[in-house]
C-alpha cells in the first residue's frame, strides 16, 4: 500500500523515483475525494536514447539529428502507448524529440495506473486568491513494464506551480522610470541590430494581451512593433483584460520589453496552464518549434524545494534540449532576495533560473539620465524584507558547472552548487519599466523584466553573428575570474540581497553584472 491506500501490487507497479509530493502549503480545507469519473490529462516523460554530451550544447544541432540521437526510442513510445491504452487511458499526442506522451483518462483510471489517489483541494495563489485544483501526496508508481522507461509523470496534481516575477510600482514610490528603448541605449545594445530574422519565444502561465495595447504602446514609442503570435498549450489561451496587476501585467511586460528592444523579431507567446505539466510542455513545445527560436524568455518560477525532483529533472532536460538546438533560455532569478520567500530562515534559489542550462537573470536599482544614457549609480535591487529584492544564491540540487568553477561561488551548505544569477539589469520597480497593460500605463519592475531584456539582446547578437548562442554561459564566463568581471559587463559591486553581498566580479546578487551590449558582442 502507498500513502493513499492504493495496492501497488494489484497492477504490478514499480516506484517512480523523485515523484514524492508533499501537501500543498496553505490549504483552506482538507482535500476531498475527486469524482472517479473526472477527466484528467497528464504528461509522461520518457528516457533518452542517449545522454546529451556537454559539448553538444554550444553548437546548434539540426532538429532531425537531435531527435534521432537524443529523443525517445520509438519502441519506448509504442510500449508506453500500448500499456496505458490497455489499462483504459487514451493517448492525446506523443512527440519523439521532446520525449513526451500526453494521456487522458478518468481520475480512477489514472490513479490505478500510477498508484495514487487524486483529491480536490483549494489553496491560495500568488496573490492570495483561492484556486481549486487536483491534489495528491506521496509517491507515484508505473506499471512494471515501464520501469526505467518512464522518468516523470506530471499534471496529475495540478496545483499552481510557479509565480510571476514582477512587481507593480506604487506611483508615490517611483524615483524614475525608463522605456525599453532608453534602457537599450543605457546598456549599449549593439547598433544596426533589431532582431531581424530571429524568433523570441515567451512562456506565460496565465493572463493575456490585446493587440490594441501593443499597437498603442509601440506607437507611442515611435516604432513599429514586432509580429506577435499567441500559441495555446494544454488548453491554455490568450485571455486578456483580467487584471493589470495580475498575470496580464506579466504578459504585457514581457512582450513590450522584448518587442521594443527587438522590434523586427517574431515574438511567439506560449500560453499554458500554471502546472508542472503545463510549464514543461510550453518550454518543450517552444524549444522544438519550427523555426527554432533564438531565445526563450521565462519570467515565472518558484523555490527549488516547491518542485518534485522528477519535475525539476524533466524541466532541466527540456532546457538541455533547447541548448542543443541552439536556443538560449533566459529565466528570472526571483524577486524575494536570498530567501526566495521561503519562511524557514534558510537561503533558497529559484527554479528554473537555478538550472545550469538557463541564463539566470538578476536585478539592480538604476539611476541614470534617460536622455544621455549616463549612469549615476547602479546597485543591487533590495527594497527591504517583503518589498522586493533580487533573487540569488546557490542551488541545493544542481552541482557547480565547470564554467563557474573559477568565479568563487560560495558553499552555504558545505557543498559546491550552481550559482545564481548569471547576469542582471534594472529590476527595482521604483526605477522600473514604463509599460501599458489593459489600457493602463504602469511602471513595473522585477526580474521578470530582465529575462525578456536579455532575450532581446541575445536575439540581436544572433542576428549580428548569423548564429544563435545555445548555452551562452561558457562563453560569457570565459574571461571571468575571482573578483574580475569579463569584457562586456559593467560590474555591480554595491548592495545585498539578504544573505549575500555584491563585490568585484561574479556574486550571488547580480552575477557577472549588467551588459555593455556592443562590447559583449565584440567579446563573443
Amino acid at each position: 500500500m502507498n500513502d493513499s491506500g492504493i495496492d501497488k501490487n494489484a497492477l504490478n507497479l514499480r516506484p517512480l523515483p523523485g515523484s514524492e509530493r508533499r501537501p500543498v502549503p496553505g490549504l483552506t480545507e482538507e482535500p476531498v475525494a475527486l469524482d472517479p469519473g473526472a477527466q484528467v490529462d497528464a504528461t509522461i516523460i520518457l528516457r533518452r536514447r542517449a545522454e546529451v554530451p556537454d559539448g553538444a550544447l554550444e553548437t546548434r544541432m539540426p532538429v532531425e539529428e537531435f531527435s534521432a540521437k537524443y529523443g525517445a526510442d520509438p519502441a519506448d513510445i509504442d510500449l508506453v502507448t500500448s500499456t496505458v491504452t490497455s489499462l483504459g487511458a487514451r493517448v492525446i499526442e506523443s512527440d519523439q524529440a521532446s520525449r513526451r506522451v500526453r494521456i487522458s483518462g478518468t481520475a480512477d483510471t489514472l490513479g490505478r495506473i500510477f498508484g495514487t489517489t487524486l483529491a480536490q483541494a483549494t489553496s491560495p495563489d500568488a496573490h492570495g486568491r483561492p484556486v481549486a485544483h487536483r491534489h495528491r501526496t506521496g509517491e507515484l508508481s508505473v506499471p512494471a513494464e515501464l520501469d526505467g522507461i518512464v522518468t516523470a509523470v506530471l499534471g496529475l496534481d495540478d496545483r499552481p506551480q510557479a509565480k510571476a516575477r514582477f512587481l507593480v510600482a506604487a506611483s508615490a514610490a517611483i524615483s524614475r522610470s525608463y522605456t525599453p528603448l532608453e534602457l537599450g541605449a543605457i546598456y549599449n545594445f549593439p547598433a544596426n541590430t533589431d532582431g531581424t530574422g530571429q524568433t523570441i519565444a515567451i512562456i506565460e502561465l496565465g493572463g493575456g494581451f490585446a493587440q490594441s495595447d501593443l499597437d498603442t504602446y509601440f506607437g507611442n514609442l515611435g516604432i513599429t512593433g514586432p509580429r506577435v503570435t499567441a500559441v495555446g498549450v494544454d488548453g491554455g489561451e490568450n485571455v486578456p483584460g483580467q487584471d493589470p496587476n495580475g498575470a496580464d501585467g506579466e504578459v504585457l511586460l514581457d512582450i513590450e520589453v522584448a518587442g521594443a528592444l527587438a522590434p523586427a523579431a517574431h515574438l511567439v507567446v506560449y500560453f499554458a496552464p500554471n502546472t508542472d505539466a503545463g510549464f514543461l510542455d510550453a518550454v518543450s513545445q517552444a524549444a522544438h518549434a519550427t523555426p527554432t527560436p533564438a531565445t526563450i524568455s521565462i519570467s515565472w518560477g518558484q523555490s527549488e524545494d516547491a518542485w518534485t525532483a522528477q519535475a525539476r529533472t524533466a524541466f532541466d532536460q527540456a532546457l538541455v534540449d533547447a541548448a542543443a538546438l541552439g536556443v538560449t533560455v533566459t529565466a528570472a532569478a526571483g524577486d524575494d532576495g536570498s530567501s526566495d520567500r521561503v519562511s524557514d530562515g534558510n537561503v533558497h534559489a529559484d527554479f528554473p533560473a537555478s538550472s545550469p542550462h538557463a541564463l539566470a537573470c538578476g536585478g539592480t536599482r538604476l539611476e541614470a539620465d534617460a536622455t544621455t544614457g549616463v549612469v549615476t549609480s547602479e546597485t543591487v535591487w533590495n527594497n527591504g524584507v517583503g518589498n522586493g529584492a533580487t533573487g540569488g544564491g546557490v542551488s541545493a540540487v544542481f552541482g557547480l558547472p565547470t564554467w563557474q568553477a573559477a568565479v568563487g561561488v560560495p558553499t552555504p551548505s558545505g557543498r559546491a552548487g550552481r550559482g545564481v544569477p548569471d547576469v542582471s539589469a534594472v529590476a527595482d520597480p521604483t526605477t522600473g519599466y514604463r509599460v501599458r497593460v489593459d489600457g493602463k500605463d504602469l511602471v513595473i519592475g522585477g526580474t521578470s523584466a530582465v529575462a525578456p531584456l536579455w532575450a532581446a539582446l541575445l536575439a540581436r547578437f544572433a542576428q549580428a553573428k548569423g548564429s544563435t548562442l545555445g548555452l551562452a554561459q561558457p562563453r560569457l564566463y570565459n574571461a571571468a575570474g575571482r573578483s574580475r568581471a569579463p569584457a562586456g559587463f559593467r560590474d555591480i559591486t554595491i548592495g545585498t540581497n539578504g544573505a549575500y553581498s555584491a563585490g568585484p566580479g561574479w556574486d550571488p546578487c547580480t552575477g557577472l553584472g549588467v551588459p555593455d551590449g556592443a562590447d559583449l558582442l565584440a567579446s563573443l
